[in-house]
């Protein structure tokens, strides 16, 4: 048998082992691929017509400069990103941008001798208020001169003036060289924002209770045993579902709500699960307790198959650590609240037209049951009639899973 009839048919036998929704969010994300590629050929065919040369600049000498390991504090809007994790074959990560601004301000010498790392990943269209990394960087200052902050280079500055204006650096921190902005996180939080539309937010709010403390959360997650994740048991530390802001027109289905959650750590797509179960929770289609249910792996051992809550109200808003002595740049720091209120205004904007144009259209209908707003959330076909979670089909089982990859393993070797 030929090598590509074999790799052939472990793709298929790897697609096999995919649910409905997971199928269409492998070929959505095919799609995007495809497009990138081409994307990127067009630009290389682009620069290779170039005629004009240019001058070689003398390399910048790392080896007559001390360095520093430090914590980097960024936000992002993660809208038009491919995701923060750098990938092969997809540029327009926020990682592809933070590097190229690391390397074209020479902090870095290359990602690879730095010392990196980030606190957590975020998806294509998640975004972040507070996403740490961990890295060597160039420093100004001799070693025993490193304590005087307000002396040392203006990383913030350096980088902000290089990373796209919905990308910047809000502080930075000094920590030892052993220190690591994942695995010394203490907790990260997330915060998913979501308009109230028909939803039972008190029913959401008794739901997610029940993720509180440590619970194996395989039915409430997208398993990685592809990558090496066999382990499914985390602790979530506190978990609530609150009104955020009232509407200003006092129309509750317009009233803005946030899941509030936090853990030591968190496993694929968790949240997007999770807020997945919470909608349908909240639309009165599942009990608070279905939570529960999935929870008890012994009696619910196969993930029902659900489909995902929208990326782009999701934002990992807080990551905690021992080390505090973050330092502001009160310059840049209003530089870059200057910036994040262009974007509030211009959405703002945008926002209240939509709700205006909204109020007169809806003061024509003879209706009043007009409250969609939360629909779009839930992606996937809706039915037009309810499966309940626990009557649909399901998943493969962990145990199939591993057994799987262990076998396709044993085959490659």
């Amino acid at each position: 048998m030929s090598k590509e009839k074999k790799q052939t048919i472990n793709l298929i036998q790897d697609l096999e082992l995919l649910d409905k929704s997971e199928l269409i969010q492998k070929l959505i994300a095919l799609e995007e691929e495809n497009k990138q590629l081409k994307a990127t050929v067009n630009r290389l065919n682009g620069k290779s017509r170039l005629n004009t040369v240019r001058k070689s600049q003398k390399p910048f000498d790392f080896d007559k400069c001390t360095k520093r390991h430090i914590l980097l504090k960024f936000y992002y809007l993660g809208w038009d990103y491919n995701g923060f994790v750098v990938q092969d074959s997809i540029n327009n990560t926020i990682e592809d941008h933070i590097f190229a601004a690391l390397t074209k301000s020479c902090c870095i010498e290359a990602r690879e001798s730095s010392n990196y790392h980030r606190c957590g990943r975020t998806d294509k269209g998640v975004s972040s208020f507070t996403q740490v990394i961990s890295i060597d960087i160039r420093s100004r200052l001799k070693l025993d001169n490193q304590h005087k902050l307000n002396e040392e280079l203006p990383y913030c500055k350096l980088l902000n003036r290089l990373l796209p204006s919905n990308i910047r650096c809000i502080a930075w921190c000094p920590v030892p060289t052993s220190f690591s902005a994942r695995f010394d996180c203490k907790f990260r939080a997330y915060k998913y924002f979501f308009p109230r539309g028909k939803l039972n937010i008190e029913a959401m709010d008794q739901a997610v209770k029940y993720t509180i403390g440590e619970h194996d959360f395989r039915n409430i997650c997208k398993m990685d045993v592809a990558n090496g994740v066999t382990n499914y048991k985390r602790t979530v530390l506190h978990a609530k579902v609150v009104l955020h802001r009232p509407n200003f027109r006092n129309i509750p289905a317009y009233d803005i709500c946030e899941l509030n959650i936090k853990s030591h750590a968190f496993l694929w797509h968790q949240i997007r699960c999770l807020m997945g179960i919470l909608l349908l929770v909240g639309q009165g289609k599942e009990q608070p307790e279905i939570i529960l249910e999935l929870l008890d792996i012994v009696n619910c051992p196969r993930k029902p198959q659900y489909n995902l809550a929208h990326e782009l109200p999701l934002n990992l808003w807080y990551c905690e650590y021992e080390a505090n002595e973050w330092y502001n740049d009160k310059e840049e720091l209003m530089n870059t609240v200057k910036t994040l209120q262009k974007d509030w205004t211009m959405n703002t904007i945008k926002s209240v037209m939509i709700e205006n144009m909204l109020s007169e259209l809806e003061g024509l209908m003879d209706c009043n049951d007009l409250a969609f707003q939360s629909d779009p959330l839930l992606l996937g076909v809706q039915s037009r009639v309810y499966q309940p979670l626990m009557k649909r089909d399901t998943c493969d089982s962990l145990e199939t899973k591993i057994e799987h990859y262990e076998n396709k393993r044993k085959r490659k070797e």
